[in-house]
């Protein structure tokens, strides 16, 4: 059963895009819901936890004056303005589709992998993807085997970074249990990494991610490149400035 269908889907990027988009901070609740009057069905959300494993909407670990979200209590989260996830989730009607950015953070690596942070999130998970449509990304691979053991039916997606070689990617989703392969753009035009001479045509990438059974999410390409990956047949698109793309693409 596909992620996306009907696709190409366009996701809104920490609601209507990174920083501030029409007078509207990413990851806030206003951010979300003006994306979707705008006309989207599927926002990205990044997902973090307190000191107390209360789930938030935050992009950084820490805040602007280096206190860490990871010391902190639900309560004192709040007070600094974060929103927490029950309370996004609360809000968005249950026809739009939600990409769950999963945070690692360096604490999961003293707990077990049932006190993790994706094990937090595994019960949220499984009951909106029995409500909505849903999917949770990461670029922690550890986290979403976590995820596929404690959430079976939800599906997953692997993140993959800023030039992060392309074809590591597309073998590595391949490989895991997972139903998405999310690639920043940036692999996938000549880059600091990989040179024109070792980058495949888009084409190439998108249909070997689906011959192995995967779909394929680029996430904050240009307008232009935009328009190149639904030519492509990429299935998901994630966008920055979200009033000003989709008119774009």
């Amino acid at each position: 059963m596909a992620v996306f269908d009907p696709r190409p889907a366009l996701i809104g990027h920490r609601g209507l895009g990174k920083g501030v988009v029409h007078g509207h901070e990413e990851n806030t609740l206003g951010s979300f819901l003006r994306a979707i009057e705008i006309g989207l069905t599927w926002v990205e959300v990044d997902v973090r936890r307190t000191a107390d494993d209360t789930l938030v909407v935050t992009h950084q670990p820490a805040y602007t004056d280096g206190v860490f979200l990871a010391d902190l209590t639900e309560t004192e989260a709040k007070r600094r303005g974060t929103l927490l996830l029950g309370e996004l989730l609360d809000a968005l009607p249950a026809e739009i589709g939600v990409d769950l950015d999963l945070k690692s953070c360096v604490e999961d690596a003293a707990r077990s992998r049932l006190a993790t942070t994706a094990a937090v999130l595994a019960p949220v998970a499984t009951r909106e993807f029995g409500y909505r449509p849903l999917i949770v990304t990461s670029f922690d691979p550890a986290a979403l085997a976590v995820l596929r053991d404690l959430a079976a039916d939800v599906p997953l997606g692997l993140l993959t970074w800023i030039d992060f070689p392309v074809g590591h990617a597309v073998a590595a989703a391949a490989h895991l249990d997972v139903q998405l392969l999310a690639v920043h753009c940036g692999s996938l035009e000549p880059n600091r990494f990989e040179g024109e001479v070792q980058q495949r045509p888009l084409d190439y990438i998108v249909d070997h991610v689906h011959a192995a059974g995967r779909e394929f999410l680029g996430w904050c390409p240009q307008p232009d490149q935009g328009r190149e990956l639904i030519t492509a047949g990429a299935d998901a698109i994630c966008i920055n400035d979200v009033p000003t793309t989709v008119g774009a693409v």
